[in-house]
């Protein structure tokens, strides 16, 4: 890629290594991994950057220089909510009802009946919550006046209380947003430049808790990630980046930098949301199949996503934090379950003698033991030194040193001597603990929905994909895994191919049995301006564009609604309306296994969905930074019912298309390890992922 062609870049930021990857005018994506840096994620970006250019022989500066567009994903926003490190933040509601944040949807706790178990707290604090005179009924008459003394009053009190940030949620301000709109006029005027977020607008949703939710949670990173977004604007254009720069959204596309700072609640999940994308593409294209289980094998967490009959389900139900004490975004989201299972992921034993893995991380610093960093308890990666399966002189292609002398030690003191086993005994059992908490997350996105897991192919992802794979897939009965030649920048890979997407809502409850064909025109009339005026300016220049619309309905006095497309954005006809009642019904059953066929259909929110497709979807065949390191043909390596045996080792750069392979064997490249037990094959296919056959029942740390 040194012709002077523009070049594409995606990021990831994951806890413990920076993803990215470079796309060029080449028939070969090219990636990177280096660790991330906590305390300002912005070094390690330039670090990745830093070890790109040198592999293109460029400076960063050229490198960035020629590039035209950089998606970027992070965790940041998530790690603020979950840490509490967001502003000092206060909600503004209708006088009478400062709890909803604290009451949520009728409670808090997952197990109901354990009143040992503390209730949730709210994401704003009742001391921090001011009621303001006002009153919108539900048809949107005004019941009672805004008084816009006490808001002003309410105004001082934020200063006095040096609050950084404001969220407003007032009753019905989704029918009628005049007070809430006011409210936010007087808080300019008053508190000029505290960010403000108004509910009506950032989630015109019918649930009063969702909406204040979304809007707290939204207010609150305002100020910290405007502060980033600027800063990492500022620093790559001061490299020489002169292109566009995208974020990767929960939903499964990018926006605009700009865009997501004045709504940063759709950075929430960023990273993990761009894996079943990539994902996707691998799955028909290694797989032959439109059902997929995505992994992304980080250090910090193991993150599971689905695709089912080629598309990537969303859900509505995205809790930040702990299922029991986070809290609710309130927005569609690409549905991905994550455990605290990763390379980073601290064995350790209780008082009982039982061993744990997780959910604390060692991170990236001071990172496992093996690094020499500080680390002083064993990890999953440090269980994998001890095994073998990690070449300590190949680490990141020998860019990183790492000690398997410091990685036995901590295992010894802290599994291996409590639970009286050998050292290599007691790394597989971590190992083999770490792979049931993974298929726990898979199961919870596959059996608990209906769906049998040996149906799909999976693909593996993330650093460690090559890890644990072939237990999982065996575990869970799978006849197929596919490892990516990128697997270890998956997410990174799966934002580059992302699509600009926007979503816009309104609420307008409406019944199928007496239906406004009039006010439904006019509500998708609407939607649709909005929805083209984004299209042509955020998505000017697009390759194509789509434009879908859909509606959340229910049956008669049900509590949630479902999500059914308007076929051809239309409903202007008796037929047009009932075509959308019928395809309710089948969504029900499929969804519920039960339908009520004469039913009428009521629908509360009316959606449009814009899309813009930037590339082609397809990814080219990748390599990592090419190593000098010499890797040795044979190693050391322990396997359960084997021992340590002496395991044949080859590079994967060294495997022809169609070469074809019997366990125990380690395929190597520069940033993972692909571990074959006794009863697995694999052979390379044309697009350069690994084809693995797990073979056999039970798993080989199962």
């Amino acid at each position: 890629m040194v012709d002077g062609s523009k070049l594409r870049f995606a990021v990831d930021t994951g806890g413990t290594f920076t993803d990215l990857v470079v796309e060029g005018s080449d028939p070969e994506l090219r990636f990177y991994k280096r660790p991330t840096t906590p305390l300002d994620p912005i070094d390690g970006l330039l670090d990745v950057f830093a070890a790109a250019a040198a592999d293109h022989g460029l400076s960063v500066g050229e490198l960035l220089g020629r590039g035209e567009r950089l998606v970027f994903g992070t965790t940041r926003a998530t790690n603020a909510v979950v840490t509490g490190t967001t502003a000092r933040t206060a909600l503004l509601c209708t006088q009478g009802h400062p709890d909803v944040l604290l009451f949520r949807e009728g409670g808090g706790r997952t197990a109901l009946f354990d009143y040992t178990q503390e209730y949730p707290a709210p994401y704003v604090p009742r001391s921090l919550t001011f009621e303001i005179p006002e009153r919108v009924l539900a048809d949107g008459t005004v019941s009672t006046p805004l008084d816009e003394a006490a808001v002003r009053g309410v105004a001082r009190a934020l200063r006095e209380r040096e609050i950084e940030a404001v969220a407003v949620c007032l009753l019905w301000s989704i029918v009628n947003p005049a007070h809430e709109r006011r409210v936010g006029e007087i808080l300019a005027e008053e508190l000029p430049g505290l960010p403000v977020t108004l509910s009506h607008r950032l989630n015109p949703s019918v649930r009063e808790y969702r909406r204040a939710s979304s809007a707290a949670i939204d207010v609150s990173l305002k100020p910290l990630m405007s502060r980033f977004f600027r800063a990492l604007e500022a620093r790559l254009r001061a490299e020489g980046f002169a292109g566009r720069l995208l974020i990767m959204a929960s939903s499964g596309g990018v926006l605009d930098a700009e865009a997501v700072a004045e709504a940063p609640i759709h950075s929430i999940g960023s990273g993990p949301a761009a894996a079943p994308v990539a994902g996707r593409h691998f799955a028909r294209l290694d797989g032959g199949s439109d059902t997929a289980l995505v992994t992304d094998a980080g250090g910090t967490t193991y993150d599971v996503s689905l695709v089912r009959r080629g598309r990537i389900p969303t859900t509505r139900e995205t809790i930040v934090g702990h299922p029991t004490y986070g809290f609710i975004t309130g927005f569609p989201s690409v549905d991905v379950k994550s455990v605290g299972a990763g390379g980073g992921s601290i064995a350790w034993v209780d008082e009982g003698g039982l061993l744990h893995v997780g959910p604390q991380s060692a991170g990236a610093e001071p990172g496992p033991a093996a690094y020499g960093r500080g680390g002083d308890r064993p990890t999953v990666t440090d269980a994998c030194l001890v095994l073998g399966y990690i070449d300590p002189g190949y680490f990141l292609g020998g860019e990183m040193e790492v000690s398997v002398d410091l990685a036995r030690r901590v295992l010894v003191r802290d599994v291996a001597g409590p639970l009286g086993l050998d050292v290599h005994e007691a790394a597989s059992a971590v190992l083999g603990l770490a792979i049931e908490r993974m298929v726990t997350a898979i199961e919870g996105i596959t059996l608990a929905q209906g769906i049998d897991p040996a149906e799909a192919v999976m693909i593996g992802g993330g650093g460690g994909a090559g890890l644990y794979s072939v237990g999982i897939a065996r575990r869970l009965g799978l006849a197929r895994v596919v490892i990516p030649d990128v697997a270890a920048a998956l997410s990174a890979s799966g934002a580059l191919v992302s699509d600009l997407q926007a979503l816009f809502a309104t609420t307008e409850v409406m019944s199928t049995a007496a239906f406004d064909a009039e006010r439904a025109a006019a509500v998708l009339a609407g939607l649709q301006a909005v929805a083209e005026a984004f299209l042509a300016t955020a998505g000017a220049g697009a390759r194509e564009t789509e434009l879908r619309f859909t509606v959340e309905a229910r049956y008669p006095h049900q509590v949630w609604e479902i999500e059914v497309p308007i076929r051809d954005g239309r409903l202007e006809t008796p037929a047009q309306v009932e075509a959308l009642r019928a395809d309710f019904h089948a969504a029900h059953e499929e969804l519920f296994a039960v339908c009520d066929a004469e039913a009428h259909v009521e629908i509360v929110t009316w959606r449009a969905h814009a899309r813009c497709v930037l590339q082609e979807h397809g990814l080219a065949r990748a390599r990592p930074e090419v190593s000098s390191r010499a890797v040795e043909p044979t190693r050391r390596a322990y396997f359960p019912g084997l021992g340590v045996v002496d395991t044949p080792v080859r590079l994967l750069d060294s495997l022809a298309v169609g070469e074809r392979h019997e366990g125990p064997l380690l395929v190597e490249s520069p940033v993972t390890t692909v571990v074959l037990d006794e009863r697995a094959t694999v052979e390379r296919a044309p697009s350069g992922s690994l084809l693995i056959e797990p073979l056999g029942a039970g798993g080989a740390h199962g």
